[in-house]
């Protein structure tokens, strides 16, 4: 099976990769469900619930459910065929927080 778009981490100017940064914080297990849930989108884009979901704006999450029954995300776009991933969170209330949604615009106009 081929990947339909393919994986890059966003980078700042001074070519930190926050997602990927992020990432490593957690423990294994948790790494390898939000990797299994990011390759999913990989290999099935477009895919929607119950692993990925639009936000709108060009904006899209990747939707994970890792150890401790916590909730992660990795807010991505899409940009000649690269999934770019532009912020990731753990998910502590219902509603994506809004600074994580305006945190990723801001990311995805500087890539744009």
């Amino acid at each position: 099976m081929n990947k339909k778009i393919t994986v890059v981490f966003y980078k700042t100017e001074a070519s930190n990769e926050p997602v990927r940064e992020w990432l490593l914080t957690f423990e294994k297990e948790d790494k390898q469900a939000i990797g299994v849930d990011i390759k999913t989108v990989e290999y099935g884009w477009p895919i929607g619930m119950p692993v990925a979901r639009s936000l709108g704006k060009g904006l899209y999450e990747v939707r994970s459910h890792i150890s401790h029954k916590r909730i992660a995300r990795v807010i991505f776009t899409i940009v000649d065929g690269y999934m770019v991933l532009l912020n990731g969170f753990v998910k502590k209330t219902q509603k994506t927080p809004k600074e994580e949604i305006t945190l990723a615009l801001k990311r995805m106009k500087e890539i744009k």
